[in-house]
């Protein structure tokens, strides 16, 4: 099947033609009917299969000018770097068409992004956090939009927003068509699309958690951290294909503390992305990465999500996520638009159970590969590595009392009080030699 055949108009099919799409892909292909017919639609397919296009083209074809500057479309995505690579990819598909998108996130100032809210716009991109403060200040009407996509419900819910994606969702007009796109679907989303979804149509790519073919799974099992840093710096060296390589860590001290151990032998080569840096920062580290000035990215679950850099030659997990859908969402980060790809985890004995985790969900058993010869393994061991010695505290006990009596007891002699009736006369005799009485006054 070819976009012709897709019934797209000649601005869609002008443009696609621009950006080099010749075949549409599955995805893409099964999506496309199914939201032009007006139905709600929960699509399922590997990440690097084309979902932003695949639900941007038909809610495209479907765009009818108007006057009113409110939005007809809202497109919900979980992060910033998401917001940009969504409205950039709008731009293309529209670039014969006149329609206006704004794309809005938290990190920044809100007033200029209110501005150009207010000044009018048909496409809407937005983080939940934001959109829900830009509804609270009054800068976003909802009563025009026909059209919701959620796009990675699931790490919405992760980052926290669930409050605000149902706030969200509640005053959003009725009559609405609503789309979901995500390459895994959890209990929390079933639950949210159960709630809030008109009897949607599911369409499957693939099998929920199924990776791409074309990416080549391997892992290694590492002792330690500083045995992960030397087998990381071996590989970085002698593989000559690793030309563009995403490297993904757990957490955002682990991605500096990695950045402090590599970055003297490949110097100039490496950024750094988590929730901790500047927004400006973060984009420039992107932007630098898919040119090609950086070779590495070290970054954290905050871009295994939706993020497209062309030609990703590797993704090294350095660690095994928790969640055994970020793993599929990590490695989709390589063989992206029918290229070839390359995933290699590092698994230490305690990270097991999550490997274990993450092949039940593929339904796949990742090869091991043995350590090379020449390795270095190291005795060191981290702060958080170190083995925890855990102490029973044992509470003493009150020794036993056999003769207790009452709680209440008499008081001792010296502390009893006996009531005495004082002769005050006598003692004013006594003291004054006579007597002392009041008189009235004169």
């Amino acid at each position: 099947m070819t976009f012709e055949e897709l019934n797209l108009n000649k601005p869609l099919l002008q443009a696609v033609a621009d950006l080099g799409y010749t075949t549409p892909t599955t995805i893409q292909q099964n999506v496309f009917s199914v939201v032009m017919s007006g139905r709600d639609v929960c699509g399922i397919a590997q990440t690097g299969t084309g979902k932003t296009v695949a639900y941007l083209l038909p809610c495209l074809r479907q765009f009818q000018f108007t006057q009113d500057k409110q939005p007809q479309v809202l497109i919900l995505v979980p992060t910033r770097e998401l917001v940009v690579q969504v409205v950039e990819t709008v731009n293309k598909l529209t670039a014969y068409m006149n329609v206006v998108t704004v794309g809005v996130y938290g990190g920044v100032n809100m007033k200029p992004q209110m501005a150009e809210v207010q000044k009018g716009a048909d496409v809407l991109v937005a983080t939940p956090g934001r959109l829900a403060d830009l509804l609270l200040n009054g800068a976003v009407k909802t009563k025009s939009i026909r059209r919701m996509v959620i796009d990675e419900v699931d790490e919405m819910l992760n980052l926290g927003f669930r409050t605000q994606l149902k706030n969200i969702l509640d005053l959003l007009p009725p009559k609405r068509q609503n789309l979901l796109f995500s390459a895994t679907i959890t209990g929390d989303v079933e639950q949210l699309i159960q709630t809030y979804f008109n009897n949607p149509i599911r369409v499957e790519a693939a099998p929920v958690g199924t990776p791409l073919e074309n990416i080549q799974q391997t892992a290694y099992l590492v002792p330690n951290f500083y045995t992960k840093v030397n087998l990381l710096t071996d590989l970085l060296r002698q593989e000559a294909d690793m030309t563009r390589v995403m490297i993904f860590v757990a957490t955002k001290a682990l991605a500096d503390q990695l950045l402090d151990q590599i970055d003297d032998d490949f110097p100039d080569q490496i950024g750094v992305i988590h929730s901790n840096k500047a927004q400006n920062q973060r984009f420039e580290t992107v932007r630098r990465f898919k040119a090609g000035t950086y070779r590495i990215l070290i970054a954290t679950d905050i871009i295994a999500r939706g993020l497209d850099v062309a030609e990703v030659s590797h993704v090294i997990n350095f660690d095994v996520p928790a969640e055994p859908e970020s793993y599929i969402h990590r490695i989709g980060r390589t063989g992206r638009a029918d290229q070839t790809g390359i995933a290699i985890t590092f698994i230490t004995e305690k990270e097991k159970p999550q490997q274990a985790a993450i092949e039940q969900l593929m339904n796949y058993t990742i090869p091991m590969l043995p350590l090379p010869d020449d390795l270095a393994i190291s005795d060191e061991l981290t702060d958080d590595e170190q083995p925890k010695v855990y102490m029973k505290i044992v509470e003493p006990k009150a020794p036993k009392r056999e003769d207790v009596g009452p709680a209440f007891h008499e008081k001792a002699a010296k502390n009893q009080k006996v009531n005495v009736r004082r002769d005050y006369a006598a003692e004013k005799r006594i003291k004054y030699g006579r007597p002392i009485k009041r008189s009235g006054k004169k």
